[in-house]
């Protein structure tokens, strides 16, 4: 049966449509190993249009978890992180994929870190992959295109600055593993449940990608500065068949396009817009350029430049 806590000091957001069940299984037995008193966090798993519909007897979470499954049917990453939003009970969000392993001291850190810094809205750390099979060599180049990273053994932070937009930063956190503050999380949901924030994210088998950016942008704006603490450590457990390269190629080309229309969206795009007959002239030379015809990496890179110039289109 579903459990619900009064007042959790964390809420953790699984959105999961039709998952990988031994994977997810996997998730909420890192949630469970956690160093944090299990009275302290709750999981909410916001299933979005899985069918059949996910259930707790189904899912093989851990008895001691404290964890609510929560419908979202209308389908979208962003829609189910709404939910899930104005769903949590606690002040701290930690959003993770149905595919993501935390630290055992992850939550307890991300607590105490946001305690000590007031200013700071949202953090992440590093994302290592476990693949199910060996890396072919020209995929290395693309692993980033995963949501995987390491930026080193140093904490690295851009205080907020109330009244000043800063540029984005490059260690700000990523979807996997971001932990932000939820008043700010229920600011955007709001906001995006009223129309004023786009769709760029996830959405049946699209691969656009920008929702991550979004939210941090969001905080930045209101002031709030973001955080990459390396004690965060996020296992991603990937499918080697998402080093495919049509995967890899239709990844590329959904992040570039999502990417320039964020920065647009939100006022800080260093690159002007351009007409859609300017942009498949630039595709065209693009391809040429790239040499897209000569093998899996030169049509990986292509789709990013193809991304790039269609996302500057308004």
């Amino acid at each position: 049966m579903d459990s619900v806590l009064t007042s959790p000091a964390i809420s953790v957001l699984i959105c999961a449509h039709n998952p990988d069940l031994p994977r997810l299984a996997r998730v909420l037995a890192a949630l469970a190993a956690q160093t944090l008193p299990m009275p302290a966090f709750e999981v909410l798993i916001i299933d979005n249009g899985s069918t059949p519909a996910l259930q707790r007897d189904t899912i093989h979470a851990p008895p001691t978890l404290h964890l609510r499954i929560v419908p979202e049917p209308r389908l979208g990453l962003s829609e189910a992180r709404a939910t899930g939003f104005l769903e949590a009970k606690a002040p701290i969000l930690v959003l993770v994929d149905d595919d993501n392993g935390l630290s055992p001291n992850y939550l307890a850190d991300a607590c105490a870190y946001l305690d000590a810094h007031a200013d700071i809205g949202a953090l992440g750390g590093p994302c290592l992959p476990e693949f199910d099979g060996p890396i072919p060599p020209f995929a290395n180049e693309f692993l980033p295109l995963l949501a995987l990273r390491d930026l080193g053994p140093e904490i690295q932070s851009v205080p907020g600055q109330p009244g000043q937009r800063l540029d984005y930063p490059l260690f700000a956190p990523m979807g996997a593993g971001m932990v932000l503050r939820t008043t700010l999380a229920v600011d955007w949901a709001a906001a995006f449940r009223r129309g004023e924030r786009k769709l760029m994210d996830r959405r049946g088998k699209s691969l656009s990608s920008a929702g991550d950016n979004d939210i941090v942008l969001h905080l930045l704006a209101k002031g709030q500065g973001v955080a990459y603490l390396p004690a965060l450590r996020v296992t991603h457990i990937l499918s080697i068949a998402r080093l495919e390269v049509d995967y890899l190629r239709r990844l590329n080309l959904g992040i570039q396009q999502s990417w320039m229309q964020v920065l647009r969206f939100n006022g800080v795009s260093p690159w002007p817009p351009i007409s859609r007959l300017g942009a498949w002239l630039r595709i065209a030379r693009a391809y040429v350029r790239y040499q897209a015809w000569r093998g899996p990496v030169q049509r990986i890179r292509f789709a990013g430049a193809k991304g790039h110039f269609l996302g500057r289109v308004p």
